[in-house]
């Protein structure tokens, strides 16, 4: 596949450079050949649509949430074929994130670290990219716009700020991700604790129903959580889910955990790990809400698939759709494929 020949011609450049600097450089190259056109030249996964939270997504992989958080890039991400493009984590203001360099590669575990921090420019220039996206305009696809809080909002006041962004992104939104699992904005996890949890839920499902009324359109809001929960944590979690009506769950976010990378270069990085060390983490998480869940609401799983069968193996375990990020850095683009395609035969 001519993708997948040009990533590995590339991925050796690209991984002589700082990690977020080659982050900065491929995103504008990818955006640049899309404007040229070059997208059109790249085969599209066959259609398996996938009706979700009442949604129909053209084919069940998608992008998580990270890789674009200022929505800049959505139409040259659009054009690789994922069947859904998540972007964010936004925030009400702009703020810089922590300090660099904040993001590293562990080859020899397939794994990065990072701990950006929600960098990102503020939600109103976030809705600016959005509106101007022709992935937007022409209702190209399923788009899902992923909130957080400020580093510096108290934690008392988090509700306020995904509130606030709630109401700014909800128009333009197939679904909003609420992110209480970031492990790099200080006691963020917190929220997902049992009366921080049902308080946040209460207030963001009222403001669901309101925002709702007021656009005559429904949007779906999914929570998007941690790895690094017990069976007990994922129960209240779940029992949250369902006496909320929240209409998805995203599984997971990044691990804290550094037990499949002991020893390795990086490994000692304050941040989330993702890639390959958190695959069995997060399906963990996915059987236990399953288990909780049923088919009451549907759950999204992330975190470590490198491969097709690795897709296959969130969906056996409870997913009903699944989301790529780090996958992409080790394998490239063609990953969407080979993903798609193993989901269509599974």
């Amino acid at each position: 596949m001519p993708t997948k020949l040009l990533y590995c011609f590339a991925r050796p450049f690209l991984f002589s450079l700082d990690a977020e600097q080659a982050h900065n450089l491929t995103l504008p190259l990818l955006k640049k050949s899309a404007a040229l056109g070059m997208g059109a030249l790249m085969s599209r996964p066959d259609p398996d649509p996938r009706n979700v939270m009442g949604i129909t997504f053209p084919n069940p992989v998608g992008l998580a949430a990270g890789l674009d958080k200022d929505g800049k890039y959505i139409d040259a991400l659009a054009a690789l074929g994922f069947g859904s493009i998540e972007i964010g984590t936004v925030t009400p203001r702009a703020q810089a994130g922590n300090p660099k360099p904040r993001m590293f590669r562990l080859p020899q575990a397939n794994a990065i670290i990072n701990r950006m921090g929600f960098n990102n420019g503020g939600v109103d220039a976030f809705v600016a990219n959005v509106q101007h996206s022709k992935f937007y305009q022409n209702k190209s696809g399923v788009l899902g716009l992923n909130i957080g809080k400020n580093a510096d909002t108290p934690m008392e006041n988090a509700a306020d700020d995904y509130l606030y962004c709630l109401e700014k992104v909800y128009p333009y939104a197939s679904y909003v991700t609420v992110n209480i699992s970031s492990p790099n904005t200080k006691n963020l996890r917190q929220l997902q604790g049992a009366d921080e949890l049902d308080g946040l839920l209460s207030k963001l499902k009222a403001a669901q129903q309101k925002l709702a009324d007021q656009h005559k359109r429904y949007v779906p809001l999914a929570l998007k959580i941690a790895p690094d929960i017990n069976a007990e944590q994922i129960k209240l979690i779940a029992d949250n889910l369902l006496r909320h009506r929240i209409d998805a769950v995203i599984a997971t976010n990044t691990t804290l955990s550094r037990d499949a990378v002991t020893g390795l270069n990086h490994a000692n990085e304050a941040g989330g790990l993702s890639g390959a060390p958190v695959f069995e983490l997060s399906n963990t998480v996915i059987r236990g809400l399953k288990a909780e869940l049923g088919d009451s609401i549907p759950i999204i799983g992330v975190g470590g698939i490198m491969s097709g069968k690795d897709a296959q193996i969130k969906i056996d375990a409870g997913a009903q759709l699944v989301q790529l990020y780090s996958g992409l850095i080790y394998q490239g683009p063609s990953l969407i494929h080979e993903c798609a395609a193993a989901l269509k035969r599974g």
